[in-house]
């Protein structure tokens, strides 16, 4: 199983009194998938903001593997292999699907190396085999401009896996989505992870269903249950503060 171990415990993130995050603790093994969802303010964004540097957490232990992430900034837990999806596709409109994945290939970013830079066989490969396992193989010199959203949406995640991260954060990827886009999506990720790790923020509790995996529910900055999807769903904490039955 390739990949690092991510390690949290006892995170803390106060905002002026605000505790976004109280005493959070969370362990995502290398090659898992996991479920994270919660109520809105449950601190599910800015558990990601504390794990891509975005946020430095008040107190409170982030690892992953041997490396402490709240010493590192942004760009070097990006550069340490840790990506992340925002829930708003971010593609270039302009480009076809085929370029918006050659531009995020993982690749010497130097300027003496860009003057140098042509697509080799082995990139050109590796591009045609992402656009095969997120399904644009036949839009592949389509302007991402006009896939549609779930396309849009896949596009992206095949710009991440482009890089070659150890870990995905995805957040709420079927947003938006068609049944069948939703569908799509589920069989996406399962695939992806085991080759990588992957943490999925979501809301749409029969989309975490489809995925399989464990669920971590948050609450209030914490960590309220954990289990399968049923064992959160019948967890009556989980019933009184999120889902409302």
């Amino acid at each position: 199983m390739r990949g690092r171990r991510l390690y949290l415990d006892g995170v803390s993130v106060v905002f002026d009194g605000f505790r976004a995050l109280n005493n959070l603790a969370l362990v995502v093994e290398p090659g898992e998938m996991r479920a994270v969802i919660g109520p809105n303010g449950a601190g599910k964004t800015t558990m990601m903001d504390v794990i891509t540097g975005k946020t430095r957490p008040t107190s409170g232990v982030v690892t992953f593997g041997d490396l402490d992430l709240t010493r590192m900034d942004e760009a070097s837990i990006a550069n340490l292999g840790i990506g992340r999806k925002f829930q708003k596709p971010t593609v270039f409109d302009a480009l076809t699907v085929f370029e918006n994945l050659e531009l995020a290939l993982k690749a010497p970013r130097g300027p003496v190396a860009c003057l140098r830079w042509h697509l080799a066989g082995a990139g050109r490969t590796r591009i045609e085999e992402v656009a095969a396992e997120i399904g644009l193989t036949e839009r592949a010199h389509d302007r991402a401009g006009i896939l549609s959203h779930g396309q849009k949406q896949w596009l992206e995640i095949g710009m991440m896996l482009m890089q070659d991260p150890d870990l995905m954060l995805v957040d709420e990827p079927v947003a938006g989505m068609t049944d069948a886009e939703t569908e799509h999506t589920a069989r996406l990720l399962a695939r992806i992870a085991g080759r990588h790790s992957v943490v999925v923020v979501e809301h749409d509790l029969e989309f975490v269903r489809a995925l399989g995996c464990k669920v971590t529910v948050l609450h209030e900055g914490t960590l309220l249950s954990e289990g399968s999807i049923d064992h959160v769903q019948n967890d009556p904490r989980v019933v009184e503060v999120y889902l409302g039955r």
